[in-house]
């Protein structure tokens, strides 16, 4: 097969001596160039928006709009398109004026042939690379923006998988002190309004959420004996159990990610008054995350029940951090947490509980599905082994004249049980058509 041999490049001369402009376009279509022409430059640039026009000649002193006018329109308009300026005046001026406003060419009228095909061979020389190097900046900016696409896409999996990992770890943690299970989460949840309700937002306030999450997580290092002693701890005890922030402080200082988070952690037992520890901080010293954690984290203590005692309500918990202001809490703090209300707050420890009965009720809903298709499935296969297939012999005759023997497993009739008072097969047949009913998973 032949190759096709390429277009020729359209070249657009516009001149308003028709002498000229005759004499340049036949020059040109012997040299193999497609050529249009035009009398003036407003034509020129409707000819040019007709069709793809790499190259234009155009001369520069002509009637009415003139050819700097068009070379402007051009680069506007079709900026891929080059032009190169004829002029009869060799004015310095005027070429340096031309290359500025964007001409890649400035040639003297009548051009010779020769100079003028080396010209517009470097144009369109120039306007390939030019095309090329777009093309290749614009494909450069599309990986780009793919790859940072998969990288946002990356980082939040990470992030995502970080959480997980921290709400798994806390749930351990949750778990082992039995009276305190969703403690950390709860905790978190009345943070995060407080300190929303000061302004914290973005990174600050999930920042602020992972150190009222990891509260607790230097208790891991806590001996048993200690920290699930359902009676008075001695002072003994109590030295163990006050070294958990120090504790959590350093399983996590390390981890960059976990760096302001390790500082709630340090900070979560000081009061503002200066009689907390592990270092006595007072006032604006204590991290400010601290500071919020300290007023949720006696809400849902005061409100949680323990082996050993009742929640009270949020309304006597709440006068006593009220009470508190000034010496163990910031009053600042304790103005944004009564901002909140009883009322949203309630709603806050109300809503978790929701969530997690709808999971356990899911997940129990799931397992009882599970539980009931293998059963039916059973029953299935037990009722086919007593349905012949195509093709298969039916009861043996007897004797001519004699009644057929009875089958040795009777068929249930529809509407009855079998005699292991398993369903009937028509409710078999509805299960698995799709007619089990209550089950959210469906």
């Amino acid at each position: 097969m032949e190759a096709i041999p390429p277009v020729p490049p359209r070249i657009l001369i516009v001149d308003d001596d028709d002498s000229v402009r005759d004499v340049i376009s036949v020059l040109l279509r012997e040299e193999g160039y497609n050529c249009a022409v035009a009398s003036g430059a407003e034509m020129a640039l409707d000819i040019a928006g007709q069709e793809e026009t790499p190259l234009v000649i155009s001369d520069m002193k002509m009637p009415g709009k003139d050819g700097l006018w068009l070379l402007e329109q051009l680069r506007e308009r079709y900026p891929d398109t080059s032009v190169i300026m004829l002029t009869g005046y060799g004015d310095t001026e005027s070429a340096v004026d031309c290359l500025r406003r964007g001409a890649v060419d400035y040639l003297l009228k009548p051009p010779k042939l020769t100079d003028l095909i080396r010209a517009i061979e470097r144009a369109l020389a120039k306007r390939r690379i030019e095309l090329a190097r777009k093309r290749y900046q614009k494909k450069l900016e599309r990986k780009v923006r793919d790859r940072t696409t998969e990288l946002r896409n990356a980082l939040r999996d990470i992030a995502h998988t970080y959480q997980s990992t921290l709400l798994a770890l806390v749930a351990a943690l949750d778990a082992r002190e039995h009276e305190t299970s969703d403690h950390s989460q709860r905790v978190v949840r009345y943070t995060s309004a407080v300190a929303e309700r000061m302004g914290i937002k973005g990174q600050e306030l999930e920042e602020i959420g992972r150190g009222a999450l990891l509260h607790d997580i230097g208790k891991i290092g806590v001996p048993d004996a200690v920290l699930l002693k359902p009676g008075k701890l001695t002072p003994e005890e109590w030295q163990e159990m006050r070294k958990h922030p120090d504790i959590g402080f350093q399983m996590i200082q390390n981890i960059p990610f976990l760096a302001t988070p390790a500082q709630i952690v340090l900070s979560h037992q000081e009061r503002w008054d200066g009689q907390g520890y592990p270092r006595n901080l007072r006032g604006q010293e204590i991290h400010i995350g601290a500071r919020i954690f300290a007023v949720a984290d006696t809400l849902d203590a005061m409100t949680s029940d323990r082996p050993y005692r009742k929640g009270t309500t949020f309304a006597n918990a709440i006068a006593e951090i009220t009470r508190c202001a000034g010496t163990q809490f910031d009053r600042e703090v304790v103005r944004a947490f009564l901002d909140i209300g009883e009322q949203a707050l309630i709603k806050i420890k109300e809503d978790m509980q929701n969530r997690k009965l709808t999971l356990v009720q899911a997940e129990a809903q799931a397992q009882e599905a599970e539980a009931t298709l293998a059963r039916l499935s059973d029953d299935l296969d037990d009722i086919d082994q007593t349905i012949p297939g195509p093709g298969s012999p039916g009861p043996s005759p007897g004797p001519r004249g004699a009644s057929p023997a009875p089958a040795a497993t009777p068929t249930p009739a529809v509407g009855a049980s079998t005699a292991s008072g398993r369903p009937e097969q028509s409710v078999v047949l509805s299960v698995l058509a799709g007619g089990r009913q209550g089950n959210s998973r469906d």
